[in-house]
């Protein structure tokens, strides 16, 4: 069943708010022309739940954000002792007690899909939270904006500012307010870049001019991209930069939870007086607050929205005014299409969150989740690679015997030192030597904690047991409960390859 609702007002005006640059915009924008400039939005200050919770996990991710690189992280040796650090010098990406090499690259992707699924079921269940709540955009948008109602005042306040001829008091409101925001964006550029080096020795070397040039530039970049996207840009990162808005639709169903108006009860909508009577007419008194509140400049009496973020602060504002008329909350309110379209016919409304899609993006969050922990579970702390020499494949001695070198990359990937025993089996009579080590059937070596060892390794046949061609061999190497074996071969000198 379609329900078509035709609502062709323009509210995104306050009634209330003097005429101010962003209504002149708009009047020029009528006009008509290939590009609309964009219309500044004023967004209102509202309190209630969604704001509250909006205000803690501001505090929540931005704590993380500037505290995690200086959690400190016990390792042996000289190893890093950063909790979270990603080391392009060392090659290594330390996350607590986790260190990845390069060649584990792999369980980075398989975090990142995972992460994408969550991204994906949590918007089938409940629409864009993500959008709403913890993206960075968001996050630092809303911090912006505090900022800037601390220098010029709530909606009103501002709106007539940016009316008023320049003057002193224009002058170092702007001035502070923008002050401000490049301390912030300094401050964020300055925090990612610990995340790449060390933080209480980049810290010292940033200001004294001795730091990496990448450090300064990554600054750089960072603190110009969060003052010109939180401070100018806003909206348009979210409408027309970020691919999500777009992606997400193919997330939503008409059982997905998603801020909406209930025009099932607001329609059809009207001012209201104190003394008017409440029958024929919805709960909606058009009074604009969930207009003017919002941060993207929408109307959410218009339906579901590419350029809704899902924020919650027009429900706030909404229940305040219910509040005021003595009307039930909840007017708008998280819910779904197919709820308001039951109710709007008299049925009975029912929400589903287990549904084939639902059930598609659970599946494989499961399974990528279990190959993730079955990965780490047997992830090898030794890892080794046999290269056999090419020029000359073999070396035939003075006595007759044969020759054969390899060169083998221990890598030992936990933080303790390791005792490497290498023996080569499948060639009867081979004898191992290696610098350090004399010739025998085993070849002990040791690798220090989170490093790779190239150890030369020479396998001698004497003259008795040399055969013809090639023959197939492999390397066992062992170090404590870890055991790995790598096949190779073995030239006596009769095959040309």
């Amino acid at each position: 069943m379609t329900i078509i609702i035709d609502r062709t007002r323009d509210t995104r005006a306050s009634n209330s708010a003097p005429v101010s640059v962003a209504e002149k915009q708009r009047a020029k924008a009528k006009v008509g022309g290939l590009y609309k400039p964009r219309v500044p939005i004023y967004p209102k200050l509202v309190h209630g739940q969604w704001r509250w919770i909006k205000w803690i996990l501001l505090i929540v991710t931005l704590t993380i954000y500037y505290v995690t690189p200086w959690i400190r992280w016990d390792r042996p040796g000289d190893l890093p002792d950063q909790a979270v650090l990603v080391d392009f010098a060392g090659r290594r990406f330390y996350f607590f007690m986790i260190q990845l090499w390069p060649q584990e690259v792999y369980f980075l992707t398989g975090l990142l899909v995972i992460a994408a699924l969550v991204l994906f079921l949590v918007t089938a269940l409940f629409g864009r939270l993500w959008c709403g709540y913890t993206c960075p955009q968001t996050v630092w948008t809303d911090l912006y904006i505090y900022v800037e109602r601390m220098f010029e005042g709530d909606r009103n306040a501002r709106m007539r500012l940016d009316a008023a001829p320049l003057s002193f008091n224009k002058l170092w409101r702007k001035a502070g307010k923008h002050a401000v925001w490049l301390g912030l964006a300094f401050g964020t550029g300055g925090a990612w870049i610990f995340y790449f080096h060390d933080a209480p020795t980049l810290i010292r070397t940033f200001w004294v001019g001795t730091g990496p040039m990448t450090a300064y530039v990554s600054c750089a970049i960072l603190t110009f991209t969060t003052y010109v996207f939180a401070g100018h840009m806003r909206e348009q990162v979210c409408t027309y930069m970020c691919p999500w808005p777009r992606i997400q639709g193919a997330m939503l169903d008409e059982q997905s939870f998603q801020v909406t108006y209930r025009y099932d009860r607001g329609e059809p909508r009207s001012p209201h007086k104190k003394t008017d009577s409440w029958e024929g007419r919805g709960d909606c008194i058009d009074c604009n607050q969930c207009v003017v509140v919002c941060p993207m400049g929408i109307d959410i009496r218009d339906g579901s929205q590419l350029e809704c973020i899902n924020c919650g602060l027009c429900i706030d504002a909404c229940n305040e005014i219910m509040d005021k008329v003595g009307r039930p909350r909840g007017l708008i309110a998280y819910d779904t299409d197919a709820a308001v379209a039951a109710r709007n016919t008299g049925c009975k409304p029912e929400h589903r969150l287990i549904r084939p899609r639902t059930l598609y993006y659970g599946l494989l969050l499961a399974v990528v989740s279990g190959l993730m922990i079955w990965g780490f579970s047997v992830r090898r702390e030794l890892d080794v690679h046999a290269l056999r020499d090419r020029s000359p494949s073999f070396i035939r001695l003075h006595d007759g015997a044969i020759r054969n070198g390899y060169t083998l990359k221990v890598a030992n990937r936990s933080f303790e030192p390791m005792q490497v025993d290498i023996r080569l089996v499948g060639i009867p009579g081979v004898r191992l030597r290696s610098p350090g080590n004399p010739g025998t059937s085993t070849v002990r070596v040791r690798v220090e904690p989170n490093r790779v060892s190239a150890v030369r390794v020479m396998a001698t046949v004497p003259v008795d047991q040399v055969a013809s061609g090639r023959r197939d061999a492999s390397f066992e190497v062992s170090a404590g409960d870890e055991h790995q074996v790598i096949p190779t071969a073995f030239f006596y000198g009769d095959d040309p390859r």
